[in-house]
């Protein structure tokens, strides 16, 4: 078992409200789906918020629930709006997400995170329970997907999904962290082993079937994708989770390959984002703040997967909508200075 003094902990989700369609006395705090009404704030660095980004354009809900980007390099008062003219979010009119909880609540103990959906009539955050918002844009906002969205949490897999996905968050998407901010050796090697293990485990499975749950791709590949995307840029290096890459694994690769090619993933991403905010944020693990040039990858070099199955989107089809971030690009080579 883990000791207390050594181990990674993952904050726990304090905000765990949900949006839903129809009121249920199984849920202590609802908000209902309302079209308009709620503004999802995410960074573009983070794993945990770009999956929300991703579901949000796979499921059309782009013009149902507007989207605010932040700054990928925080200071002590919190993700900040930066990239915005101004420096406010245009809808929120804050500077900084912490104005959104703390009008909420004022005593909350793990800090500040992204996603976070905010109620833009109040002010007020909604929740920040990065496991469930995907999920509820999926089941509670179906009347508002775009015609063709692909079913992304079919019925007849879910109780397999979640033992697929949980084993991906302990032993992936949160362990890559537990290697990265160890406090200790032993820390370390345990989470590292997990990680391996799980890449091994995911290997063997994608060598079989095209995704995660077989010729299409659902929630799973999501939550897999926006760690993948960043193994190599970042965790391999930064993190130390160097058995070996992402790109070095021909089955992994071509995976993640597959799914970066695809409308609503490789379109969502952004390294200059990601990498900006490791590197420099994350300064006691890189006390010099460089940012890495590389790698130099080819994510749009085929793939080779299409023979394991398909169409991607099932009966669904791909976004048509084009994706435009381009008001958050951002040159890495550009120093951001701190917020005034």
């Amino acid at each position: 078992m883990p000791h207390q003094e050594d181990a990674y902990t993952h904050g726990e989700t304090e905000f765990a409200d949900r949006i839903v369609a129809e009121p249920d006395a199984q849920w202590d705090a609802q908000w209902p789906v309302e079209p308009g009404r709620y503004r999802l704030v995410a960074s573009l660095a983070c794993p945990w918020a770009s999956r929300s980004v991703v579901v949000r354009r796979l499921l059309g809900l782009e013009d149902v629930i507007s989207m605010g980007i932040v700054d990928p390099i925080q200071d002590e008062r919190s993700w900040r709006f930066t990239l915005d003219p101004g420096g406010r979010d245009p809808v929120l009119g804050i500077r900084f997400l912490h104005e959104a909880y703390d009008r909420r609540r004022t005593d909350y103990a793990n800090g500040v995170s992204v996603p976070a959906i905010v109620d833009v009539p109040s002010g007020k955050l909604v929740t920040n329970d990065f496991h469930q918002i995907t999920l509820d844009f999926i089941t509670q906002w179906t009347a508002f997907h775009r015609a063709g969205a692909p079913d992304l949490y079919p019925e007849p897999l879910r109780d397999e999904m979640e033992g697929v996905m949980a084993r991906i968050y302990r032993d992936l998407n949160d362990a890559v962290y537990g290697a990265g901010f160890a406090r200790s050796q032993r820390s370390y090697e345990r989470s590292y082993r997990a990680i391996f293990d799980c890449l091994d485990w995911l290997r063997e499975r994608l060598a079989r079937r095209r995704f995660l749950m077989g010729g299409q791709v659902t929630e799973a590949d999501v939550r897999l994708f926006t760690t993948l995307v960043r193994f190599d840029p970042v965790y391999n290096g930064h993190f130390k989770c160097n058995r070996n890459k992402i790109a070095e694994d021909r089955t992994l690769w071509g995976y993640l390959r597959d799914l970066f090619q695809l409308p609503g993933f490789g379109d969502t991403v952004n390294f200059p984002h990601i990498k900006n905010h490791y590197y420099r944020v994350q300064a006691e693990i890189n006390p010099s703040q460089i940012v890495p040039v590389g790698p130099d990858l080819d994510w749009m070099a085929p793939h080779g997967r299409e023979d394991l199955g398909g169409p991607p989107y099932g009966d669904g089809t791909p976004p048509t909508k084009p994706c435009d971030l381009s008001t958050y690009r951002l040159d890495p080579a550009v120093e951001i200075s701190p917020a005034a």
